[in-house]
């Protein structure tokens, strides 16, 4: 009997321990609503939740997601939600590849699952898992048109953001299943919209680049400070589990881990501590200093710290801007009134664009009575087209000179290549998933709503200018170039970048971004081959000043066999 009340009251003592333990780990959860502003205006109102009073840290309701979703990809998907216990699951049906794909959170665990992360995120418009172009079809007006569904098309593995590696809990009490905002920021809005959400206290911002922004005056509206101690510990935690999952070098930069790096430079403490310029600088001095990739750049402070500037350049990035100052002094002696984005020399035609644009839309181009005049690179090859495929055209050679091309809009690129090519292909691979893929497109150049013959260049002999300062996608295209050998590359070689870029930011608001996971990549003999290292030119240009003496060059282009 005594061993019996002995067992009983241990029992008791346990329960009331545990009872305790609960509550002393539940939190004091308090809700408020915020104005949300999306693709320049308003755009409604955002609940949002606080815990034990830390009110620059908010989070979202599981049950909210699949309508911030279908936001975020602008009513063109559908999501479903449910619920079984600590786990909640969303699914998406994927239309293009005809399947339900899934995510589930498990609040217990701390644990994001996703069963295809590449076909869960990608936008609506894409042909591929990993398609880069973007350009919308509108009624009467296909300006890219896909040719099948690539010439390779291998998904990714089962892949796992564990949250509780990191110490960041996701909070399941009183019937809500809660979210940090910034976790959903990182892993299901930027990656696939290229923006990512800013809280400033005072509403939630979506947008890429704050120091561009045209919301920027609205964001430091908010009053300046400390961060609170909860902010601090989730945003390098956070910050940590985000550059390991999507800083697309991290294995090429030899990193372990960034909370192993920082600890080794002595930023950690920069980093957890209250002061919110202390940690911006870090981070920038870990773009500027560590990283150095050139597609990684500091855009802007938190509001935290308030409205500043910085300046700092990392080697690489240095280095290519010495390079395009090289250039454009060459070029502006040749041209000191500009250099034309049409030109004929002879029997030889140049394209030169020094970022490749596009419009939003496709319908533009159609409506354009000059598509030069839209003052974009696939408006200038439009105009370029109908000038050499005029009647009796003397065009025997075209040249895109790419020399001072920094990079910029896929479906410009893409636009390009599938001109020079007949049919453009990008491959891409995710380092984060094991996902590969090929997207190829045929252009409609010469506007007639058909894609055929008539929007190539036929059989004239088709070159490009590279240089070091060629990057991104001003790298990209004569890569495709070079692997074609269909085009002959002229200069030096290109200074490579083939990460996508991946707009991003940090918990308590500053603004950057990194080298994501996508890496552009060319195809051959079935495997995946990166671009980052550049490409050779077939012939070189010994002077910087021949580039732009295009009498010469095009007297030179004459002798190559």
């Amino acid at each position: 009997m005594k061993k019996q009340l002995s067992l009983l009251l241990t029992l008791v003592l346990l329960l009331l321990v545990c009872v305790h333990s609960l509550a002393s780990e539940a939190h004091e959860i308090t809700h408020a609503v915020f104005p949300y502003y999306d693709g320049g205006h308003a755009a409604g109102e955002l609940g949002l939740y606080f815990l034990d009073g830390a009110d620059d840290l908010p989070w979202i309701r599981a049950d909210d997601l699949p309508a911030m979703l279908k936001n975020v990809y602008h009513g063109t998907v559908d999501f479903a939600l449910a619920a079984d216990g600590p786990v909640v699951t969303l699914t998406r049906f994927n239309t293009l590849y005809d399947t339900d794909v899934s995510l589930c959170i498990d609040f217990e665990k701390d644990l994001m699952t996703f069963a295809d992360y590449n076909l869960f995120t990608m936008r609506a418009e894409q042909s591929t898992i990993l398609d880069l172009t973007s350009i919308v079809t509108e009624e009467g007006a296909e300006l890219l048109q896909a040719v099948g569904t690539g010439r390779l098309d291998r998904r990714g593995d089962t892949f796992e953001i564990d949250f509780g590696a990191y110490g960041i809990d996701l909070v399941m009490q009183d019937g809500l299943y809660l979210i940090p905002l910034q976790t959903f920021s990182d892993f299901l809005v930027a990656p696939t919209m290229l923006e990512s959400l800013y809280f400033n206290g005072q509403c939630v911002i979506k947008t890429d680049d704050m120091s561009e922004s045209r919301y920027r005056e609205l964001y430091y509206r908010a009053p300046a400070g400390e961060r609170s101690g909860a902010l601090a510990e989730f945003g390098y935690a956070e910050l940590c589990l985000m550059l390991d999952t999507l800083y697309g070098l991290k294995e090429d930069h030899r990193i372990t881990s960034f909370d192993r790096l920082f600890r080794e430079v002595g930023f950690r403490e920069l980093l957890t501590g209250p002061d919110a310029q202390n940690a911006d600088r870090a981070v920038c001095r870990l773009i500027s200093e560590y990283l150095d990739d050139v597609h990684s750049k500091w855009h802007a402070f938190s509001y935290l710290s308030g409205e500043m500037d910085d300046s700092a350049v990392g080697t690489s990035r240095a280095r290519i801007m010495e390079a395009q100052t090289r250039h454009a002094g060459a070029r502006a002696k040749a041209y000191p009134d500009g250099v034309p984005g049409y030109e004929e020399v002879g029997n030889t035609a140049y394209i030169t664009f020094d970022a490749f644009t596009a419009q939003s839309g496709a319908r533009a181009y159609y409506e354009a009575e000059n598509p030069m005049e839209l003052g974009d690179t696939i408006g200038l090859i439009m105009y370029a087209h109908e000038q050499i495929t005029r009647e009796n055209s003397p065009i025997e050679n075209v040249v895109m000179d790419l020399s001072c091309n920094l990079g910029g809009d896929a479906n410009a690129a893409e636009f390009a290549i599938a001109w020079f090519l007949g049919s453009g292909s990008i491959g891409m691979e995710d380092a984060m998933t094991g996902a590969m893929c090929v997207s190829t497109y045929r252009a409609d150049v010469n506007r007639d709503h058909a894609f055929d013959e008539k929007d190539t260049l036929g059989d004239r002999r088709l070159f490009c200018l590279i240089s070091p300062v060629s990057f991104s996608c001003g790298n990209l295209v004569p890569c495709m170039f070079r692997e074609s050998g269909v085009v002959t590359l002229l200069g030096r070689s290109s200074a490579g970048g083939a990460c996508v870029v991946q707009p991003i930011s940090s918990a308590w608001g500053s603004s950057f971004r990194i080298s994501s996971p996508r890496r552009l990549s060319f195809m051959k003999n079935g495997s995946f081959y990166d671009i980052d290292r550049g490409t050779a030119p077939d012939f070189t240009l010994t002077s910087t000043g021949i580039y732009y003496n295009r009498r010469a060059l095009t007297e030179y282009i004459q002798t190559l066999p």
